[in-house]
């Protein structure tokens, strides 16, 4: 049996079977809006005021801290940042998607990650958001903003991931950067990939305006559900220990080469630096992660992990370096 009949279909079938991966790959790669507009419903209105009087709270926008927020469970728990709602007398409203509004209160907080954990009572269950994993978000991929700027209402903008791993005034994170139109009220709202799902949260933004300057950042989804768990089972965030030890900066000649790193002074007997790793006083931590040995990259690699993670430690010990892998514990074991 002759499957071509001519030489024109057998050139046809050659350069169908060479653009159908590329076809594909546009067609899996496309902006669902179904998907994106199905993620909005996630995304809510907060107004946080110190005012009393709930209902004129709408009317009196320019005296208060608008924000957005996002709503991770049927039951009514919502993310959002520290900074719209931080204030030992904020009143906190939520406004849903249909325009009805909610006093929550607040279950817990932590300063580092600018995240908040708040809670609305809800008779009827909620629509939480899909989550992506903001591990395998790359640069040049196409992101949605989902926000309230200016108090204006639920606002889409759209741009690219420009950076990952960005500690933008703050050591301890590792921040998504974008282009999307990221501006005030656009504080705890989503930022989506493609599909409508969700892979950070628009956390602040770098301008010397106060307003969009094309450079936003937003908090990695899954360092937002880590810390909002933390905050949901224990009303706190846990940080992780290897032990007690006081070190100093330190430049010295290693293989003919200045190298810097943080020596030990002094070591407690206990934790997984001095158990596992037997490392003792007068040895030099070269490496943290694969990055430079500064008391900032320390504190930072501990304070963004949790107990039961690993930390990669590069030692100096009796001339020699040798590897570490050490499990963080709880603070305090």
């Amino acid at each position: 049996m002759r499957i071509f009949n001519n030489k024109l279909s057998r050139i046809n079938f050659l350069i169908l079977m060479v653009i159908l991966p590329y076809l594909y790959m546009d067609m899996s790669n496309s902006r669902d809006a179904e998907g994106i507009r199905n993620a909005a419903l996630s995304v809510v209105n907060i107004l946080a005021t110190n005012s009393s009087q709930q209902n004129t709270l709408w009317n009196q926008k320019q005296q208060n801290l608008i924000g957005s927020g996002i709503i991770i469970s049927e039951d009514g728990y919502i993310l959002t940042n520290l900074h719209i709602i931080k204030g030992k007398k904020k009143i906190i409203n939520v406004e849903l998607d249909d325009r009805q509004i909610f006093l929550a209160k607040v279950i817990g907080y932590d300063e580092r990650s600018d995240l908040a954990v708040i809670k609305i009572d809800v008779q009827e269950k909620l629509s939480p958001i899909n989550i992506a994993d903001s591990t395998i978000a790359k640069i040049g991929d196409e992101v949605i903003a989902i926000g309230n700027p200016f108090g204006l209402g639920k606002t889409f903008t759209s741009g690219i991931i420009s950076a990952t791993g960005r500690d933008y005034g703050n050591p301890y994170l590792e921040l998504i950067q974008t282009d999307a139109a990221i501006n005030p009220g656009n504080s705890g709202g989503a930022l989506l990939n493609q599909r409508g799902n969700l892979i950070g949260m628009s956390t602040n933004i770098f301008s010397k305006t106060g307003s969009y300057s094309g450079i936003g950042f937003a908090l990695p989804a899954n360092k937002m559900i880590e810390v909002a768990s933390e905050i949901i089972k224990y009303g706190t965030v846990k940080r992780s220990w290897i032990g007690d030890f006081r070190v100093r900066f330190k430049r010295f000649i290693l293989n003919d080469q200045l190298t810097y790193g943080l020596e030990i002074l002094e070591l407690k007997e206990k934790g997984p630096l001095y158990e596992i790793g037997h490392v003792k006083q007068g040895d030099i931590i070269v490496k943290i992660n694969d990055n430079i040995a500064t008391w900032e990259n320390l504190t930072g690699s501990l304070n963004n992990s949790f107990p039961g993670d690993k930390i990669e430690l590069k030692v100096l010990q009796n001339s020699k370096i040798k590897d570490l892998t050490l499990i963080t514990m709880a603070t305090g074991n």
